[in-house]
């Protein structure tokens, strides 16, 4: 069993590795490939229904691309998305989520996105040195943090560090954070886009990883292929282990986790987990929703998100 947990990292990191060659652009390799990938991020854009504006941050490890959204004066709320899914894929979410919060979207700089790393590969202990220089340049204070997959394991990681000025955190569905893959087979059909992109790897894709896949918006779907089709993305996925009982108990902050009740990554085992060791968790299942939940179900997981924010403790 253990090694059904490992299996599908294993299998994404040979993938995400099998062109180890250092080039000025990292996750792309020529300055043509970028130019049609950031149009299309671009064209993502496009679908946010709120003002917005886009700046960058220069860190000690790159250069990171934060989208924001919301009062200036509002409390913060950053969001982390999914693997090479980058900021854009907040726009079903983004007008609810910053009518009261200022929010700040980032992208991982080692994946499809506007974020440029100066270095191959971010440790975990790097990888939040590099957001924790973001929270300081922007001078944030009761940070609340949202993520998606692999973005809910690093807000996860985050909130673990000592002194780091985080209130509460959301998780959707995140990877590798209480256990393994909850369907191993389905989540196969990631790797297939990763090594064959294709439309037709896309569109499988996507109606593996959502149960709504037509609320998707083509210019999206469009985006996550040319992620795949021209990026050579190094998410380290191997570094993402799950938290050990310790660590989880330590997790005094509020959290609230919510998963799909047609997701392929976690189900309503983990939590058992959950509520076991995270000491202050709220948990949900969201019906007729997949792994892309926020955008499956977007109604719903916004009033839910809102309205944790919104609870006092």
């Amino acid at each position: 069993m253990r090694n059904f947990i490992f299996l599908p990292l294993i299998i994404i990191l040979l993938l995400s590795c099998s062109s180890n060659k250092i080039t000025p652009f990292f996750v792309f390799d020529s300055s043509n490939k970028k130019a049609l990938y950031i149009n299309s991020y671009d064209n993502t854009l496009k679908l946010w229904d709120v003002p917005f504006e886009e700046t960058d941050v220069m860190t000690n490890y790159g250069m990171a691309h934060i989208i924001m959204s919301g009062p200036k004066t509002g409390e913060p709320l950053v969001l982390f998305p999914g693997t090479d899914a980058s900021s854009t894929m907040w726009y079903p979410n983004i007008k609810e989520l910053s009518k009261e919060y200022r929010v700040y979207a980032i992208d991982y700089p080692l994946e499809a996105g506007k974020s440029v790393s100066n270095c191959i590969k971010l440790s975990n202990k790097h990888a939040a040195l590099f957001y924790n220089e973001i929270f300081k340049h922007f001078q944030m204070e009761n940070i609340n943090l949202l993520g998606v997959s692999r973005g809910g394991w690093m807000v996860t990681y985050l909130a673990l560090q000592p002194n780091n000025g985080i209130k509460k955190i959301i998780l959707l569905s995140p990877a590798q954070t209480f256990g393994g893959v909850a369907n191993l087979g389905k989540v196969l059909y990631g790797i297939n886009l990763k090594l064959f992109p294709s439309e037709k790897s896309t569109n499988k894709f996507f109606d593996v990883f959502s149960y709504c896949p037509d609320n998707i918006n083509s210019v999206f779907k469009n985006q996550l292929y040319l992620a795949y089709k021209y990026g050579n993305s190094r998410p380290r996925l191997l570094n993402m282990l799950p938290f050990s009982e310790k660590e989880l108990k330590t997790l005094t902050i509020p959290v609230l986790v919510l998963i799909g009740d047609h997701d392929i990554v976690n189900n309503e085992k983990i939590f058992v987990k959950v509520h076991k060791f995270v000491p202050n968790a709220e948990t949900a299942v969201i019906k007729n929703a997949g792994h892309f939940m926020s955008i499956d179900q977007p109604v719903i997981i916004n009033k839910k998100i809102v309205e944790f924010l919104n609870k006092n403790e």
